[in-house]
């Protein structure tokens, strides 16, 4: 029976994979197949992907519309940071279990006997998101920085005595280097030789930082990218020589990628000269929460048809403004003029903002050729690395997949994937019915042997204008199943369309 490695790179680009920075997942996209054309979901950002990993579906239907969101099923509604091990911990108790609203790898793996581990060095909350409820079954999650995100407590105190305590976060902007090989060193001295779990997923959290506070090309974010590469190494010097012949497969992925911050704005002042009294959490006052994050999520106190028009012709009026979707009026169309529906970017959710918006992006080049540039609302410098909307490079993220039960001698697949994508394949090769709630699909097409490959694969384009403003969505459908592929305003709204009719 296989065993999975799911080995994350957070927010690794995948243009920055070469022989000279990353020779190891090089190495390993040698021994198996490289996902060319793999993406994550929308928004782009960390703590709606990973649940999409785990879940095999979209926001609208796990219910982590992003990094950071409102929650209205409480009076009054209060803000949400999902960082936040122990908040998230406390809204699973308080809903019954349903901090997410889809089951996800580690209960449905549970409930058929089999388990997963994680380790990760990814934000507390981010780790606990990954397995929310591996208390309730007894599975490992092990975080390299925050105790609060870790379970079981004799596991923990095993780790520590074996290997020291718990390393801090590195000062603002330096490399996360320590846990990245503590993580490592756990899998492979510890959890593997004591309890090879049926799948674990080992969460590097760089080089995410890094680009963010230094730059998506920057020497310390390659730096750490480089010694990510190197851990990786480790893994698969000790899969060569035992865990291959364990039947264990290698996954690498990415939760999304990155472009650059060019232009400063703030959408709260925006929303103050049109007449809004915006917060970024709900308050008396506050008509509309702003948020914050590179995803735009405005949530209004009244709900009105007419209010919700009212700020979406003051967003789109904006030159920062790319695409914007509110909850569908139709097939197509958002129900404030100008709008696309939630539905289109799969993140329509009880939870979902009344506004969803990206900034807007552009394909211009940053200091370290890199292309992709966007505008951005926070306080940082100009030329950091951002992600969460629609850009393509935003979206592009890492996906291989290694082992005997897949091809190998280097095969690319130009077959559009996604992140959603990884659990039901898992699942099938477990010889475990992957749940309707998935909505990804089984890679076949990376697998050996004969399987019934999926060659129908159309895109589709959709458009909605308002005044001076258009803005254009393009998807690309495999079988029954869509994934995104980039959305614009403006002018590049235009060349999307044209792209799409040629």
């Amino acid at each position: 029976m296989p065993r999975f490695l799911l080995v994350s790179f957070d927010g690794l680009r995948p243009d920055l994979i070469d022989r000279k920075l990353t020779p190891n997942i090089c190495r390993l996209q040698n021994a198996g197949v490289t996902l060319a054309q793999h993406r994550t979901i929308y928004p782009s950002e960390t703590r709606s992907a990973f649940p999409s990993l785990v879940t095999g579906t979209t926001a609208s239907r796990h219910g982590m519309v992003g990094n950071k969101y409102v929650d209205r099923a409480t009076t009054p509604p209060r803000y949400i940071d999902t960082s936040n091990a122990v908040l998230l911990d406390e809204l699973n108790r308080e809903s019954g279990g349903r901090l997410m609203s889809a089951p996800t790898l580690g209960e449905i793996l549970a409930a058929n006997g089999r388990s997963l581990a994680v380790l990760a060095t990814n934000t507390p909350g981010t780790t606990r998101l990954f397995h929310h409820k591996a208390e309730q079954f007894g599975h490992v999650r092990l975080s390299g920085h925050f105790r609060e995100a870790c379970t079981p407590n004799d596991m923990l105190a095993e780790v520590e005595a074996r290997f020291g305590v718990l390393p801090p976060v590195p000062p603002k902007g330096e490399p996360d280097i320590e846990a990245q090989a503590l993580i490592t060193s756990t899998f492979l001295d510890l959890l593997w030789p004591r309890l090879k779990p049926d799948v674990t997923i080992l969460s590097y959290g760089e080089p995410d930082t890094c680009s963010h506070l230094n730059g998506t090309g920057a020497s310390k974010t390659r730096e750490v990218i480089a010694f990510c590469d190197r851990q990786l190494g480790r893994l698969i010097d000790w899969w060569e020589a035992e865990g291959k012949d364990a039947g264990v497969q290698i996954i690498i992925a990415s939760d999304h990628g990155h472009i650059t911050a060019h232009t400063r704005v703030s959408v709260a002042d925006s929303l103050c000269r049109a007449g809004f009294s915006p917060g970024t959490a709900p308050d008396v006052g506050i008509d509309v929460v702003v948020v914050p994050g590179q995803v735009g999520a405005l949530y209004l106190s009244e709900r009105s048809p007419v209010r919700l028009a009212q700020l979406v012709e003051v967003v789109t009026a904006q030159p920062w403004c790319g695409p914007v979707f509110t909850a569908p009026r139709n097939e197509v169309e958002g129900i404030a003029p100008g709008s696309l529906g939630t539905h289109l970017v799969f993140a329509d959710h009880a939870r979902t903002p009344d506004v969803y918006f990206a900034f807007r992006a552009d394909d211009s080049v940053d200091p370290f050729g890199l292309v992709g540039g966007t505008f951005y609302d926070n306080d940082r410098r100009p030329g950091l690395g951002v992600h969460g909307g629609l850009h393509p490079k935003e979206l592009a993220a890492v996906g291989i997949v290694a082992g005997p039960a897949f091809r190998g001698s280097g095969f690319v697949s130009l077959t559009p994937t996604n992140i959603c994508d990884f659990a039901p394949t898992i699942l099938h090769l477990l010889g475990i019915i992957p749940p309707a709630t998935m909505s990804g699909r089984v890679l076949f097409e990376a697998m050996d042997g004969e399987w019934p490959i999926v060659t129908e694969i159309k895109t589709e384009i959709f458009e909605a204008t308002i005044g001076g403003y258009s803005q254009a969505l393009r998807r690309v459908q495999v079988g029954s199943t869509s994934y995104l592929d980039g959305g614009w305003a403006g002018s590049q709204a235009a060349v999307a369309a044209r792209q799409m009719q040629a």
